[in-house]
């Protein structure tokens, strides 16, 4: 099926909630739990886009469908005014390996690049048992930048840690 991008608008509010909670329903999907993702959530992930942030959708032409999304806001302290903080990418889980998150995030640096003089720097966490996303990451361009030791609580009780990385404007 054929993908197309455009950005987040508040009318695709509820295509993206219904995106996240069937992520987030998904063994290792998102940290956040499906109940975690409300209306609430909804309306401050897109309104941090409206902000200054970026939300960027994956459709499939045909149907309509919102297959993937990969939101950033812009941290409120005037001193973070340069950086895309709180990054989420989400491809739908039958539509995982088949390039939508790549897309996505070429999509973003490509935006960031030619359109956003006011972005130096995109900040993003990865699960650290999650290391082929790390790989990913890797790939299109991010960094780690440290470890953050027992910082996710896994529904079972057990901890894992996060791997913060980042991505730099070159000059």
């Amino acid at each position: 099926m054929e993908i197309y991008t455009r950005f987040l608008t508040n009318d695709d509010s509820m295509k993206l909630a219904e995106l996240y909670r069937g992520i987030a329903s998904r063994r290792g999907g998102f940290v956040r739990s499906e109940d975690e993702i409300d209306s609430t959530y909804i309306e401050k992930t897109i309104r941090g886009s409206e902000r200054g942030g970026i939300a960027i959708g994956a459709f499939e032409r045909s149907s309509e469908n919102l297959v993937g999304a990969i939101t950033a806001r812009k941290p409120r302290p005037k001193a973070f005014d340069h950086v895309l903080s709180d990054l989420i990418i989400g491809v739908h889980p039958d539509r995982q390996s088949q390039g939508i998150g790549r897309r996505l995030f070429l999509d973003f640096i490509e935006h960031v690049q030619n359109n956003r003089t006011d972005i130096s720097r995109v900040e993003l966490m990865a699960r650290d048992s999650n290391q082929r996303q790390i790989a990913f990451y890797e790939a299109v361009g991010f960094r780690r930048e440290g470890f953050f030791e027992h910082r996710i609580r896994r529904p079972d009780g057990t901890f894992e840690g996060d791997v913060p990385m980042a991505w730099i404007k070159p000059e």
